[in-house]
């Protein structure tokens, strides 16, 4: 099973005293073990992380200097890699849609790897990076998936051969096809689906004269969750059988975001405020929708909430601390009853979190500390 970054009580509370909440910790040792996990159980895959998930310079910078390629959706990801030295032949522009600007950013910095799903995107990469080297995306099923990616994105399986002669009449250099199954996705089926699928479009792609090098396989690949712990390796073994059946001649690669980076951060914040409202109790925190818990909108996560305190479990309300009522991060929460000037842990909340925070109300985003750089100065032990 896959391993996460977990606070015990005693770095939590001695954190918080100290730094004071809300408060993010990296662990960038886990996020290299995620890396390393995935490279162990899909040997020779490329793994390109999805930077929007979680852009924090340090955990980018760490998986830069693990050999990790990168997935970027926009022209700030690219100069900010660019600034950080990263070659551009690390780095596949993923958007299915692209800005003039991400484009302009892309011929200037080197990068020449991108996605499409539409014949209007052709001439638009076609013009502004000629010869580009593209991969065409196709809509795959999987409702099952926490955030189903599909329904904005992908061309349908039928349209792939049309779409590909156009590619190649505009001189592009059409090198393969690629896929997105959904965010958390609890089974290894939509993979082995989709790739069964794209076999047979790469097959009537060769009869037709091209030459597919390239299968992109996209993320999707899953956290724990307190409902679930997936076997992701079982899952791994079962997508490397259908790849190695149906294309074992071909470069593979990967784009997971959240399973790299979602285990590695924990949130402690703080209970500021209690209230009863309509026979329930609600707990404001020190961090809300418009911060951290900002995945609870965009992302539909349910995070879990430790409290470390004894007692019978009860239905309250979380709500952070802006002055917007849409500031509601949890009804009917089960949880045992808290006081204020309570610490709360947050784990597993490193992808689409802090990425989407904001500074509405006047509120400062969740400092980041780097578990390894500040353990060791702790007044507890650990």
């Amino acid at each position: 099973m896959q391993s996460y970054f977990k606070l015990t009580r005693a770095a939590t509370e001695s954190l918080a005293e100290k730094y004071g909440t809300p408060l993010l910790v990296l662990s960038l040792d886990q996020v290299k073990a995620n890396y390393r996990f995935l490279t162990e159980h899909l040997p020779g895959v490329k793994v390109h992380y999805a930077v929007k998930a979680n852009p924090e310079r340090r955990l980018v910078a760490a998986l830069a200097e693990e050999g990790a390629r990168f997935d970027v959706a926009s022209d700030g990801e690219m100069l900010d890699l660019a600034a950080m030295g990263v070659s551009p032949d690390r780095i596949i522009y993923a958007n299915p849609i692209k800005t003039a600007g991400g484009l302009a950013v892309a011929r200037r910095t080197g990068v020449n790897k991108f996605t499409f799903d539409s014949e209007n995107e052709i001439g638009r990469i076609a013009r502004a990076i000629p010869g580009g080297t593209v991969l065409l995306r196709i809509k795959v099923e999987n409702p099952q998936a926490l955030v189903d990616l599909n329904k904005k994105f992908g061309a349908p399986p039928e349209d792939a051969l049309r779409l590909l002669r156009l590619a190649r009449e505009q001189g592009l250099d059409v090198a393969g096809l690629c896929f997105h199954v959904g965010s958390q996705s609890m089974s290894a089926k939509a993979y082995t689906d989709a790739i069964k699928v794209c076999r047979r479009l790469a097959d009537a792609a060769a009869a037709d004269g091209f030459k597919l090098r390239y299968l992109d396989i996209g993320g999707g690949f899953p956290i724990p969750t307190p409902q679930d712990n997936v076997d992701v390796a079982a899952m791994a073994s079962e997508i490397r059988a259908s790849l190695a059946a149906s294309f074992p001649d071909t470069e593979i690669w990967s784009e997971p975001g959240r399973f790299i980076c979602g285990t590695a951060v924990n949130l402690i914040t703080s209970v500021i405020g209690i209230q009863t409202r309509n026979s329930q109790l609600w707990y404001f925190l020190d961090e809300g929708l418009y911060g951290t818990f900002s995945g609870v909108i965009f992302d539909h996560w349910d995070f879990e909430l430790e409290s470390f305190r004894a007692g019978e479990r009860i239905a309250a309300t979380f709500a952070g601390p802006s002055c917007d009522s849409f500031d509601v991060m949890f009804r009917d929460k089960p949880t045992v009853p808290l006081a204020v000037d309570d610490v709360i842990l947050v784990p597993n909340c490193g992808a689409y979190t802090s990425a989407s925070a904001t500074t509405f109300n006047g509120f400062s985003k969740a400092n980041i500390l780097i578990w390894e750089e500040v353990r060791a100065g702790l007044a507890v032990k650990v």
